[in-house]
């Protein structure tokens, strides 16, 4: 009796594997059918919406490239803007450069600021004081503008109409400029030092003088006034005598005084 070889499958074994795949190929088929008729299902209920959100989203970009593309042209027109009316001004057209700047002025943004300063200080220079002063006043109260501007903006205002402000407004108005570290300390001290000193104030105007004389970024002339009047009203605003004589080109002999007085008066 012949055996069958062991690498043969039975004729059992062999309808088994087929009925096998069979079963397989049939799950497979009902799967796809499920999965397409998911899939038909979802596009059916929810097709429309995500088709209207893609193209709300598409033109929402689209949209955004635009307002970019329009916000950049616009700057590059501001811009030039600027730079037409500087050139007027340097070529002494004050009248053409401050009507150049009006359009831009009436706008928003930091050109717009930079237009409102140019338009002031024109004004200034021609003698329209009252105008400049209004417009620095509004650059002064602008919250969009940086605040080293507001704070010049603020000081121009004040010194242009400080004959006509009494002494605790000029405080109010630069007190808070006047802070060492401010970027105005030294300008905005100075002023609000003699409104002190029209209060009587004498400890705290000869204080502040004090400070700004010894503020090292401030220019050598306002620290110099400082310097005097902080003598004058009996503060030391002196921390190195050798040094202060040195950069005045007086020579001090050894045991005498007479020099450093004299440089401090």
């Amino acid at each position: 009796m012949a055996l069958t070889p062991k690498n043969e499958l039975t004729r059992e074994e062999k309808r088994a594997k087929k009925a096998d795949a069979e079963q397989e190929a049939l799950l497979r088929e009902v799967d796809d059918a499920v999965r397409q008729s998911d899939a038909d299902a979802f596009l059916a209920r929810w097709g429309k919406p995500l088709f209207a959100l893609l193209i709300l989203g598409l033109a929402a970009f689209a949209g955004y490239l635009y307002w970019d593309s329009r916000q950049e042209a616009a700057m590059e027109r501001d811009s030039e803007a600027l730079v037409g009316a500087l050139d007027q001004i340097q070529a002494g057209n004050l009248d053409s450069g401050y009507a150049q700047l009006e359009e831009l002025a009436g706008k928003e943004g930091g050109a717009a600021i930079a237009a409102m300063m140019m338009r002031a200080g024109i004004a200034e220079q021609r003698g329209d004081t009252e105008e400049a002063a209004t417009l620095f006043g509004q650059v002064a109260e602008n919250e969009d503008a940086a605040p080293a501007m507001r704070d010049l903006a603020r000081l121009r205002q004040v010194v242009i109409e400080y004959d006509e402000m009494d002494s605790a407004a000029i405080v109010t108005a630069l007190k808070p400029l006047a802070t060492p570290g401010k970027p105005y300390f030294a300008s905005a001290g100075e002023l609000v030092a003699h409104a002190y000193l029209d209060q009587d104030k004498r400890a705290e105007a000869g204080a502040l003088f004090a400070q700004i004389a010894k503020d090292e970024n401030a220019p050598e002339t306002l620290r110099s006034r400082a310097r005097q009047m902080a003598g004058v009203l009996g503060v030391d605003a002196i921390e190195d005598v050798d040094a202060l004589l040195e950069e005045q080109g007086v020579e001090r002999e050894a045991g005498e005084g007479e020099n450093a007085a004299a440089a401090t008066q």
